[in-house]
């Protein structure tokens, strides 16, 4: 850190970025919060908009508009800027749109002696964090995504109405591509620190009616149904790059499902894929290996390809 001040830049000021400001606002993670846009306009009245909301928050927050020249003192940058899809679009047909923005933001980055952690929100979110570490010649502890953090929260919250059991008491990470090929490994999935494969062969009357392939299927469509409801998703993501923030802040070593440069773990190498990961105040710690079943593998390796086909096309864009 590079004072007592727990400083956060915010590169793109639209939906996902100013909620992101505004949950580290709420939750006390920041002790300043900086907006980057190309809409300066836009950009500042964010800031003032989440700075209103200050005097309910844990502690004092300076929430501005800055530029570029402030990323050398942060602690962790935000990368929000991009395209939001539309209502039909899935997150990989914003890439070139996205890797055209990423292009006028890495230089400018590179440039301003940035020394923290860089997460990567925009989408397609496994081939942008994977296009800006490239790029940036960051170590890969460094720059990371959310991955599929906001898919493991949508997936605890589609169990506890399948099954009644508080989120709260359900271990589990879907893993793969942030988007439509992600997996779920089931026989990694706890409830109450059971095995959920266990507890329907214990409880065919409750656990026993689970169809796992709607918890899949609604997992991965929940994010579209926001999208085609309201134009944007934007609560959900907030809160869950506040959460990671804190695990950094407070090096927490918490295991967290984000999308992280893989050297053979999982049988991949070379590219970004969601899977559990330590996180600490340097970032990624550890990789954390399950044991995935036959099925399970063959299926995070289908998405993993689809990931590689796009991290390739997005280098020739």
């Amino acid at each position: 850190m590079k004072d007592k001040l727990r400083r956060i830049v915010i590169i793109g000021a639209g939906h996902v970025g100013s909620h992101c400001g505004y949950s580290l606002l709420m939750q006390g993670e920041a002790d300043e919060i900086i907006f980057i846009d190309i809409d300066e306009k836009k950009g500042a009245a964010q800031a003032w908009d989440i700075a209103d909301a200050g005097c309910y928050a844990p502690h004092p927050t300076v929430v501005r508009l800055g530029d570029y020249s402030d990323c050398k003192a942060a602690d962790i940058i935000v990368l929000a800027a991009g395209v939001p899809r539309k209502p039909g679009q899935t997150r990989l047909d914003t890439m070139g749109d996205s890797i055209q923005v990423m292009k006028q933001i890495v230089e400018p980055l590179k440039a301003s002696g940035f020394e923290g952690i860089l997460i990567c929100i925009s989408n397609p979110a496994d081939i942008i964090a994977d296009y800006m570490r490239k790029h940036t010649g960051w170590p890969s502890n460094r720059v990371f995504s959310t991955g599929t953090s906001l898919d493991t929260a949508r997936l605890k919250r589609v169990l506890q109405v399948e099954t009644g059991a508080d989120a709260r008491s359900i271990q589990c990470f879907s893993m793969g591509e942030h988007g439509d090929s992600s997996m779920i490994p089931f026989s990694a999935i706890t409830i109450g620190g059971k095995p959920l494969l266990q507890l329907m062969k214990e409880k065919p009357d409750t656990y026993g009616k689970l169809n796992l392939d709607h918890v899949l299927n609604r997992t991965r469509m929940i994010g579209m149904d926001v999208v085609i409801g309201k134009g944007s998703t934007e609560f959900g993501i907030g809160t869950v790059l506040a959460d990671m923030v804190k695990a950094i802040f407070h090096n927490e070593h918490r295991i967290l499902p984000v999308s992280v440069l893989l050297n053979g773990e999982y049988g991949q190498q070379g590219l970004h894929a969601g899977v559990p990961a330590a996180i600490g105040k340097n970032g990624i710690e550890e990789i954390i290996k399950l044991h995935l079943s036959e099925e399970e593998q063959k299926l995070f390796d289908e998405s993993c390809a689809i990931i590689r086909k796009h991290i390739t096309l997005a280098e020739h864009m």
